[in-house]
């Protein structure tokens, strides 16, 4: 057993590190199954997570004035 902390921190006990070969600094991902459990793996080494294609920043040449007026010219015509 293991206790949330105020910022949303849990200790994973050493057992399960352990168990899971998990050292200082290694990445975990975290799956919710259908029924409620949460299962926690090591991700290997260079295996990009589901979300990091949608990481980075935007290119396209518009200026920030640019891209408001188009979120703002999107949220008008609701």
């Amino acid at each position: 057993m293991t206790t949330l902390t105020t910022k949303g921190q849990v200790t994973i006990p050493k057992a399960v590190r352990d168990l899971l070969g998990l050292r200082p600094g290694a990445e975990v991902e975290f799956e919710v199954a259908s029924d409620g459990r949460v299962y926690l793996q090591p991700r290997a080494p260079g295996v990009q997570s589901r979300f990091s294609r949608l990481r980075g920043s935007a290119k396209g040449g518009m200026s920030t004035d640019q891209i408001m007026m188009l979120t703002r010219a999107g949220r008008q015509k609701k």
